[in-house]
């Protein structure tokens, strides 16, 4: 009995060991208030090879988790591609695939022109240059959503500029095992059915999904299965073209986030999120071996490649488009990392072709993890960083073929100024115009929305809130209240000092989200900070008064309040 379940080589003990190890190290970091993926990678470390000489060679049998850990990110790909609407960025689309095709590009060329520098085959530069050419969907859109900037102007150029590259992947997953041997059918070939793939995905999506799907979500079962059917089906016939199984689960994603029902889908799967964040990570620690001292120099000028050069090619393309410096250095910023489908290639080129070899192979797994690492705990400071270094980013700007210098110059005395239009300021412009206060002044960094409040005849400027030249137009000193809907805390603290310095006697209202910012602002001299999650319940307390008080009030309430979801509409909310 014992020799058939062996219980140090079962799949369930692999799993318990990941899991149990991965939560103490986890518990550690947050009590220290570190991110938790970093506690991961380290929990596959100590599993994995390099300290298995040691005698913590707890988990064996390291196929089953590789195993393991390619459904998951086939699965979390599924998950990913779910919360990628491609209707939330039509207003980035030129960006998103102009900017994508020619980050790719360059990235790509720079980099397998630097590793044929350095004596690499052919074949290896030019697998290192698509490598460091792409980013992490996953990891992206996990600290978009952790940080609630999915539907920042930056987030949408961030989230439109990887579903390019998610798609420029396909075909470099159908090119790469032809690449030793290069014959123009090949070629054509696998461009074939990289076509062939996306259109069954695009007219999948549009003439079959919506009556299959309008049926099942009658039924919350029957619409679970179907969704994990459709995932199961396009990573079938992904494999079956020759791509990676991950490719199809991610296109299927996108195909579902499109329907009607994909908030409610993401609700079913997206509990299985975490648990598979969880295996990849710690299994991407576990496939970690030392590499030669020969090789570290190349490690650190791959890292510098990513970190570096990849960042300064996006923010160079998307000042080129007409972004002011925050958008494009946050764009940038959040794009320095390698990502888990450039994993699935080098695992492609290792395992699958022989094209590679072991030590090219732990150089990029090396290169990954430090590079998600380092994004992860940057991307806490993004905005801290961008404010020390604004300064110098202002050559971008010069940079731009198109100008987006939008919006009108005030034309009479502002009173309220609002800083940010979307979400939080959506709702404070709402409740001004119903109180006919005309004299306030909007500046927004997202074109789309000054082009809404054009419409509306409504004061307001296309610009960066930290921008000097931006604060000095509006003249503040002249302004009796401002109100800052941008949840930053370094945003906030500059506008505070700014506008304390320009007008002492001006008010200061601040949102943000947590209670130890407010109660930082607070301290730095704020009027007022509004926490939206406290707010609100207090808003609800109020609200549900007036409906016990009088059953009549529920549908006054209601068409109220339908009519002013409408209108936030136009802001992107």
């Amino acid at each position: 009995m014992v020799d058939i379940i062996n219980i140090s080589t079962s799949l369930i003990f692999n799993i318990s060991i990941i899991i149990i190890a991965a939560t103490i190290l986890a518990y550690f970091l947050r009590l220290i208030k570190q991110p938790l993926i970093p506690a991961y990678i380290i929990a596959g470390v100590i599993l994995g090879p390099v300290f298995g000489s040691l005698g913590l060679d707890l988990i064996k049998d390291l196929s089953a988790v590789n195993a393991m850990s390619e459904i998951g990110i086939a699965f979390l790909l599924f998950i990913v591609g779910l919360e990628l609407a491609l209707n939330k960025i039509k207003s980035v689309s030129v960006i998103s695939i102009l900017g994508g095709f020619l980050q790719v590009l360059l990235t790509t060329v720079i980099g397998f022109l630097a590793m044929k520098a350095l004596g690499f085959t052919f074949i290896s530069a030019l697998y290192a240059g698509f490598i460091i050419a792409f980013s992490s969907t996953m990891l992206v859109v996990k600290i978009l959503k952790d940080k609630e900037q999915v539907d920042t102007l930056h987030g949408k150029i961030m989230i439109g500029i990887l579903i390019v590259q998610d798609i420029l992947v396909i075909f470099v997953l159908s090119m790469i095992s032809i690449v030793s041997f290069f014959d123009v059918s090949l070629l054509l070939m696998a461009l074939l059915k990289g076509l062939l793939f996306i259109l069954v995905a695009l007219l999948t999506s549009k003439f079959f999904l919506p009556r299959l799907f309008r049926f099942a979500a009658r039924s919350q079962e029957l619409l679970f299965l179907c969704s994990l059917s459709i995932c199961f089906l396009f990573a079938l016939l992904a494999y079956y073209l020759g791509f990676s199984i991950a490719i199809g689960a991610f296109i299927s994603g996108v195909m579902l986030a499109n329907l009607p029902y994909s908030v409610n889908i993401i609700g079913m799967v997206g509990g299985l999120k975490n648990f598979f964040v969880t295996i990849f990570f710690v299994s991407l620690g576990m496939q970690l071996v030392m590499i030669p001292y020969s090789m570290i120099i190349v490690l650190v000028i791959i890292l510098l490649l990513t970190l570096l050069v990849k960042p300064l090619i996006i923010m160079m393309l998307t000042s080129l488009f007409g972004y002011e410096k925050r958008t494009s250095f946050l764009t940038s910023f959040g794009l320095g990392q390698i990502s888990e489908f450039s994993l699935i290639m080098v695992s492609f080129g290792f395992y699958t072709l022989n094209q590679l070899s072991q030590s090219f192979f732990s150089l990029i797994i090396f290169a990954t993890i430090i590079s998600m690492v380092i994004t992860s705990y940057a991307s806490k400071y993004d905005s801290w960083i961008y404010m020390k270094i604004s300064r110098f980013l202002a050559i971008f700007e010069k940079l731009s073929l198109s100008r987006r210098n939008i919006g009108m110059e005030k034309r009479k005395k502002a009173d309220i100024i609002l800083f940010g239009c979307h979400r939080m300021g959506s709702v404070f412009l709402n409740s001004f115009e119903k109180e006919n206060k005309k004299n306030i002044f909007v500046v927004d960094q997202n074109p789309e929305i000054i082009k809404s409040l054009m419409q509306k005849n409504i004061d307001c400027v296309y610009g960066d809130c930290t921008n000097i030249e931006v604060l000095k137009k509006i003249n503040l000193k002249n302004a009796k209240l401002i109100i800052s809907a941008i949840p930053s805390l370094d945003i906030n603290e500059f506008l505070l000092k700014y506008a304390k310095n320009a007008n002492k006697k001006i008010a200061f209202i601040a949102t943000q989200n947590h209670l130890h910012e407010a109660l930082d602002l607070y301290e730095k001299g704020a009027d007022y900070v509004i926490l939206p999650h406290i707010s609100t319940s207090e808003s609800a307390i109020s609200l549900l008064n007036k409906m016990l008080n009088n059953r009549n009030n529920i549908n006054e309430i209601r068409n109220k309040h339908i009519k002013h979801l409408l209108n936030l509409d136009m802001y992107g909310y």
